[in-house]
Formats: C-alpha cells, sequence, structure tokens
C-alpha cells in the first residue's frame, strides 16, 4: 500500500507529458533537441505539477477521480495559458488534440493500474 502512495508516481506523469511533447514536435517536423522539448514541454510540466500540488496527488496517485482529472486539468489549462502568455500557439485544434491526448495519457495509465488492482484482489 506504501507504494502506491508515493510521490515517485508523479514521474509518470511527467513522462506521460514528455511523450506528449515529443510526438507532438516530431508531428510537426520540429526538433527533438534537449532544449526544444524542454520550450515545448515546461508550460504542461508547470501544469501537472500544479495539478499534484491541487490534488495531494501523492496522496492517492493512482486515483482517476480526483488526483488523475485535477492533474489532466491543470495540466491542460496551465499549460494553454502559459502557451498564451508566452506567444506560444494555441490554435482551437491543438487545444482539442492537447485535451484528447494528455487524457489518454494522464488518465490511461491510472486506469490500467486500477483493473490491475482489480485483477489482484480477485
Amino acid at each position: 500500500m506504501r507504494a502506491q502512495r508515493s510521490p515517485a508516481w508523479l514521474g509518470v506523469d511527467v513522462i506521460g507529458v514528455l511523450v506528449f511533447c515529443v510526438v507532438g514536435r516530431r508531428s510537426h517536423g520540429e526538433g527533438l533537441s534537449v532544449a526544444g522539448v524542454a520550450t515545448t514541454a515546461w508550460p504542461f510540466l508547470t501544469g501537472t505539477a500544479a495539478g499534484w500540488l491541487v490534488s495531494r496527488g501523492w496522496r492517492d496517485p493512482l486515483a482517476i477521480f480526483p488526483t488523475g482529472v485535477v492533474v489532466w486539468v491543470c495540466t491542460l489549462v496551465a499549460g494553454m495559458l502559459l502557451r498564451k502568455v508566452s506567444s506560444a500557439g494555441v490554435a482551437v485544434s491543438f487545444v482539442a488534440v492537447a485535451a484528447s491526448v494528455t487524457a489518454v495519457l494522464l488518465l490511461g495509465w491510472r486506469g490500467a493500474a486500477t483493473l490491475l488492482r482489480r485483477r489482484r484482489r480477485r
């Protein structure tokens, strides 16, 4: 049970956000340098960190609700706001893609973890 309450699960969310940013940069023909990925990722990672703080994600990091949903919404909203104030693109189509992809990445692993826990209990 202690491992399930570890803040180390934040790393899974960070990896999900980085995957989103790397795939996005690659699909738009942008470079995959560390600096380029960092430039794309920092607004979303800031939102992820805020989501963990707001939801106190370390208490129940595997929960889809509220932890996962709060982390996802904060990642998306803060990411878009920070992109806007830093003069990066926030086209409606990008927001829609970002919302759906980050939902899969940030909520999907929690759903899989929930299914695995249920199977182990049986």
